[in-house]
């Protein structure tokens, strides 16, 4: 049995909006982006890339650059009933060689610039390798897929008020914030865990989850989650003048107050 170690150095890197964990789809399916990887001068790439532009999707295999640790069971966001589960039977993030894949859209190559939509890696994501996805040998749609065949019917549908939709909509054009995809994300299973969420009970028997130092309030009914309202986790003296602002996101805050007072 070998145990010589193996080295990787990356072709490019991953350029999006994204750059917190939590704003990632569970997987690029599920996700509403647009971004592009830059692939390295110097190395023939411009000659790797030719004719990758007739294809509809790419792999992209990159590394979790964030991650330093694993375990052998985890708890994958999509676990009926907080089951674990051996960590090769999933698609966890942290993993013995922190490596992942992602199938993604190919919107276009401009000259090292891979231009893609619908992935689920951050800002700054190293990329290893990319290769065609051919669809008669990639696609199995009616394989098995072990406890993954039983998730499904444990999703919540996800509901957006119009009042709600406003704030999010100025938020996104204000900052890059997209509450949308962070409710879509975070909500769709287990919406008032507060093992996994940043959630708390709240009056009338609703609920509010935190997404960085904004709250978002939702009502949890059968198998749907109605998301209500979004609002400032400041208070009103915290975002007065001379106040400190460790996040640097004050003035977005004070801004959305104007257009949505209190």
């Amino acid at each position: 049995m070998s145990s010589a170690s193996l080295t990787f150095t990356p072709v490019g890197t991953v350029h999006c909006d994204f750059k917190y964990r939590f704003e990632t789809a569970r997987q690029g399916v599920f996700a509403d982006n647009r971004g592009f990887i830059e692939l390295f001068p110097g190395h023939n790439y411009e000659q790797a890339l030719a004719d990758l532009d007739g294809f509809e999707r790419i792999w992209v295999v990159f590394a979790f650059h964030l991650n330093s640790s694993w375990k052998p069971k985890v708890t994958p966001p999509v676990a009926p009933a907080h089951r674990r589960f051996g960590v090769f039977a999933t698609r966890a993030p942290h993993r013995p060689n922190p490596i992942g894949i992602s199938c993604v859209e190919l919107e276009k190559v401009e000259n090292l610039r891979v231009h893609i939509r619908n992935f689920d890696m951050l800002d700054g994501t190293p990329v290893l390798d990319l290769k065609p996805y051919i669809p008669e040998a990639d696609a199995f749609p009616v394989s098995r897929a072990g406890w993954r065949d039983g998730v499904r019917k444990e999703e919540y549908a996800i509901r957006i008020s119009e009042s709600a939709r406003e704030k999010m909509d100025f938020l996104s054009a204000l900052c890059g914030l997209d509450l949308e995809n962070f409710c879509r994300v975070q909500l769709v299973r287990d919406p008032a865990s507060k093992e996994r969420k940043r959630v708390e009970p709240c009056r009338g028997g609703l609920w509010t989850i935190g997404c960085r130092t904004w709250r978002i309030l939702f009502r949890v009914e059968d198998r749907s989650v109605e998301v209500l309202d979004v609002f400032s986790h400041y208070a009103p003296e915290e975002l007065s003048s001379g106040q400190p602002d460790p996040y640097g996101d004050k003035h977005f805050h004070r801004r959305f107050l104007e257009a949505f007072p209190r």
